[in-house]
């Protein structure tokens, strides 16, 4: 049985995000699977999701700029009913292409991260897709309710606490299977002006992290600039936002629409 988890707290992303992602995996995966989201709220999500608590925990998540610390939950000695490995995927992630190689790659006892393209010098997994056996991280969820604002403040981001303190180390997916939006796909200036995002070949599955979601892919813009043109987006120069920074971040921070996230994003 392929075990397919994901995570959702609070109205971030919420019913219509769950059953997306439901109906993606369904369309590039063999029978049988299971889909199960742990969720403080199960109004409005599809039958056909397997809908559990979330994972109760005994310390205070810690409140950071960087990693999602919630999902130190999913670490426990027990994860719901489920038993052996599970593919966690994040709810903003696009489904492009076949999941089966992602239940058989590897050692089926071993935690296996997406490939980090933000850091090319650091072996630094991604956990907006991983594997991992039920339980294999519980020396992990120990360590970090010791001190959990430590821990945040020590590592910023949880993927790089997980691959630096997985038991047993961890390894990495191919690097072709997972690819991310922003770095591997979206043009660099100034072909971004030209050129829509690509999809990679043989990717499989698309994750947005860092204020781009599938959303602002299929309108073109930017984040807060959804369907915006070039000319508008070239007008507005002298008064971007303060998060783009300077004049040559907020010219990269400009793209195309992609139809074939349109195409792959639906339920």
């Amino acid at each position: 049985m392929k075990q397919v988890i994901c995570i959702n707290w609070g109205t971030k992303y919420g019913p219509p995000f769950i059953n997306r992602l439901y109906a993606m995996v369904a369309r590039n995966i063999t029978p049988p699977f299971r889909f199960t989201c742990f969720c403080d709220n199960t109004d409005g999500i599809r039958p056909e999701v397997d809908c559990q608590p979330l994972p109760e925990i005994d310390y205070e998540i810690p409140v950071t700029r960087k990693g999602i610390w919630p999902k130190s939950r999913l670490w426990g000695a027990t994860l719901g009913d489920l038993s052996g490995p599970v593919l966690f995927m994040d709810l903003d992630v696009v489904v492009t292409g076949n999941l089966d190689d992602f239940f058989t790659y590897g050692d089926p006892d071993q935690v296996i991260l997406s490939r980090n393209p933000a850091k090319p010098f650091e072996r630094l997994g991604q956990t907006s897709v991983f594997r991992f056996p039920v339980g294999k991280l519980l020396p992990l969820q120990e360590q970090f309710k010791a001190n959990p604002l430590a821990i945040a403040e020590e590592y910023g981001y949880e993927q790089r606490f997980v691959t630096r303190n997985a038991p047993g180390g961890i390894d990495l997916f191919p690097k072709a299977w997972v690819r991310h939006f922003r770095y591997q796909c979206v043009p660099p200036f100034p072909l971004n002006f030209a050129f829509a995002p690509r999809l990679p070949k043989d990717a499989r599955i698309v994750i947005f992290p860092g204020g781009v979601f599938p959303e602002q892919a299929i309108a073109g813009g930017w984040l807060g600039r959804e369907g915006w043109s070039l000319s508008r987006h070239l007008k507005n120069m002298s008064n971007k936002p303060h998060k783009d920074g300077s004049t040559w971040r907020y010219l990269r921070h400009w793209m195309k629409p992609s139809p074939w996230v349109a195409d792959a994003w639906r339920e």
